[in-house]
């Protein structure tokens, strides 16, 4: 056999594999905060927040050219994973009138892990926090199965193909915590509950008959712009000498990492028929920012695209779709799109790395 028509097998193995990879999921349904959420924020905050920057041009400018809800330029992760799977865009639970059987959205941005009455009974923070919890999300998705499956055995039936995604939780607890006057070590004792309670959830939907599930962890939070801003210090040995990132604050992303790793390795041991993928949020964002010209971006990489002002082109009192406000000309080079979330081609990145390994372990197309 000559080498280039092996080489032609090869590649029809290879592309024929990757089809049959995507393919044998039907429907997406996912959980989270503002990395993952599609609109179901702009439902809950329109009665009580009358001015919400991200329903707001340049929010949305680079994908259907307006704002979707989506706290980004354009499309988010999830909603890469959906297209590669050939799944329509999943559709936000709380704006969406028609049908849910090929997947439905349940994230909220700000949504946190731990109830949002703990927040409120212990005075840690002055916000008025929407009721979006983790636990409130899966109470959406139990509202929500009557009309996909009417019987045990037609839903475990139905789940086998779908795919379930929990987005990025623990980052409004934190910010949340940090911004009641917490301090670090404070808030790295109740990392452990925060990991609990998404622990429970993943076993709450697969008593439900998930047998596929992606768990995303925490970006190196050390390198938000936000962050880097409201906790700034003027201790240089604070911060990472080659990316400029808070050694501390990724010390608390790789913390809640670690022990989400070892949780859902527990949970695969005790549901062996599962494929629970942890998807790693952490290191796609790391590599971003640390070497932004490898991957087609540019320096500075924690400059953000859409804000003004400040070390990093964001201030909180002239945030990204207030007047005034603009975004730079190519978003598609930059990282950080408005000081807390990434930009379209970010998540494109992160996306290609969950579904084909790079960043997920196993990864999602297997």
């Amino acid at each position: 056999m000559s080498i280039s028509l092996l080489f032609v097998i090869l590649f029809i193995s290879i592309h024929c594999h990757a089809n049959n990879d995507s393919n044998k999921y039907t429907s997406l349904f996912s959980f989270g905060d503002s990395y993952t959420d599609t609109g179901n924020y702009l439902i809950l905050a329109t009665p009580t927040v009358p001015d919400i920057w991200i329903n707001k041009l340049p929010y949305g400018k680079n994908f259907l050219h307006y704002p979707t809800g989506r706290c980004s330029d354009g499309r988010l992760v999830v909603d890469y994973i959906a297209q590669t799977l050939g799944i329509p865009l999943v559709q936000p639970y709380l704006a969406h009138n028609g049908s849910f059987l090929r997947g439905a959205n349940f994230a909220v941005a700000g949504a946190t892990t731990i109830e949002t009455a703990f927040f409120l009974k212990n005075n840690l923070t002055t916000q008025k926090l929407l009721k979006s919890s983790l636990n409130f999300q899966l109470g959406w998705f139990d509202e929500l199965k009557p009309s996909l499956c009417k019987s045990q055995e037609a839903c475990k039936a139905y789940f086998s193909t779908s795919l379930f995604l929990f987005g990025e939780f623990g980052a409004s607890d934190y910010t949340y915590f940090l911004q009641g006057g917490l301090s670090l070590q404070q808030v790295l004792a109740f990392v452990p509950e925060v990991i609990k309670t998404i622990s429970l959830a993943i076993e709450h939907v697969i008593s439900q008959g998930a047998v596929s599930i992606a768990v995303s962890g925490q970006l190196p939070t050390g390198c938000v712009p936000l962050v880097l801003t409201l906790f700034a210090n003027r201790d240089k040995y604070d911060y990472d000498e080659q990316t400029g990132c808070s050694k501390k604050f990724n010390y608390l992303a790789l913390y809640h990492n670690a022990l989400l790793e070892e949780s859902l390795k527990q949970l695969r041991g005790k549901y062996p028929q599962v494929k629970i993928t942890y998807a790693d949020y952490y290191m796609p964002v790391l590599n971003l920012v640390k070497s932004p010209e490898l991957y087609g971006f540019t320096k500075p990489s924690l400059r953000v695209c859409c804000g003004k002002g400040g070390s990093y082109n964001w201030n909180i009192t002239e945030s990204c779709g207030m007047p005034g406000v603009n975004a730079c000309k190519k978003p598609s080079t930059s990282v950080h799109w408005d000081g807390v979330h990434l930009t379209e081609s970010a998540h494109r990145y992160i996306a290609t790395g969950w579904l084909n390994g790079s960043y997920a372990d196993p990864p999602i197309l297997t």
